[in-house]
């Protein structure tokens, strides 16, 4: 549980084809299986979806609310193992921009964090229900400019999970790196991801 393998799953055309890349990140308990259809919903064809699987399906064992050190050394595993996957997309010749970023929950906490601590021009982030990642926030962390990156950023309210305060601090972060960040928080929503939510991510996928 606390380092984890490299074990990425891939989808679709391959990226010498798309030029485009999906990176779908699961919540805690979920694969990188059941997370991969969800690009379906999105509209994807022309894009190449990696993702990457947690062991034992979790990224880190407590609240990402938790003191830091609390999830270490998942947490420090669980960001090398994203920034593994998106070396080897540049590495085929793909820029930042055209790389999206997707997580729920768990994996939505994971893509903000991971982001904001290499903010550069990516083609989206989908952060459906998670914020960054501490008990308080370590600005020190956060490093780059997003450059007018789109972000769609939810959660219910109340969420048993992720609270709306934390989606505010994150949303604050982002935008003073530079993301063009779209909130929304739904009042009473089940711990999931709504049609509505899906029709605000296709708009940043087709942009």
């Amino acid at each position: 549980m606390y380092t984890h393998e490299k074990d990425i799953r891939t989808q679709g055309k391959p990226l010498s084809e798309t030029g485009k890349a999906l990176i779908l990140i699961h919540g805690r308990g979920a694969t990188a299986t059941s997370i991969l259809p969800l690009a379906q919903e999105l509209g994807t064809n022309d894009f190449t979806l990696f993702a990457p699987q947690a062991t034992n399906n979790t990224w880190y064992p407590y609240s990402f609310m938790a003191p830091a050190d609390q999830n270490q050394p998942a947490l420090d595993s669980a960001l090398e193992l994203i920034d593994e996957t998106v070396q080897s997309i540049l590495a085929q010749g793909i820029a930042s921009k055209d790389i999206y970023l997707l997580g729920f929950s768990q994996g939505a906490c994971l893509t903000a964090e991971y982001a904001s601590r290499h903010a550069q021009r990516f083609g989206g982030l989908l952060i459906f229900t998670g914020g960054l990642i501490g008990q308080e926030l370590n600005a020190g962390n956060y490093k780059g400019n997003f450059e007018g990156t789109p972000v769609l950023i939810t959660t219910g309210d109340p969420d048993s999970h992720v609270p709306v305060s934390r989606v505010d601090e994150t949303v604050k972060q982002l935008e003073s790196m530079g993301a063009i960040v779209t909130r929304k928080v739904y009042p009473g929503r089940p711990h999931t991801i709504l049609d509505e939510e899906i029709e605000l991510a296709k708009k940043i996928i087709a942009s």
